[in-house]
């Protein structure tokens, strides 16, 4: 019972760790998306870019997007996704810490890793060791 009750108990100190490792890997989702979208999006929106170049109008640029809808798409995405990490990022920054709903999510997340031990991939990132 009282392994039980030691697992139960999550340090603030694991909360932060869990929540710096869905940063990282959000920025890392968003870096890959810049990476391996965007250039494409670009690349099909070549005859686009070369007439804005000389004649940029606001007109040219819907027609480019509305011509291209799956570079348009692939843009809108990279750069909404960009902007809900920012949005999401920022909340905490801007509360000063998390709220009560965001820690309960990040206390069960610390408790499920504790109990799968070593066999989930988080344990070593997240949890002390005893040792």
């Amino acid at each position: 019972m009282n392994k039980n009750i030691e697992s139960e108990l999550v340090t603030p100190k694991e909360i932060q760790k869990l929540y710096q490792l869905t940063i990282y890997g959000r920025w890392i989702l968003v870096c890959l998306s810049w990476i391996l979208i965007l250039p494409w999006g670009l690349w099909e929106l070549r005859e686009t870019i070369s007439l804005c170049k000389e004649y940029c109008t606001w007109s040219g640029i819907r027609l480019g997007l509305e011509f291209n809808p799956w570079a348009a798409l692939g843009l809108s995405f990279c750069i909404a996704f960009t902007t809900s990490v920012l949005v999401w990022q920022s909340s905490y920054i801007l509360r000063g810490d998390f709220s009560e709903k965001q820690k309960y999510y990040l206390t069960q997340k610390v408790t499920q890793i504790r109990q799968k031990g070593k066999k989930y991939w988080l344990y070593s990132f997240v949890c002390e060791d005893e040792n």
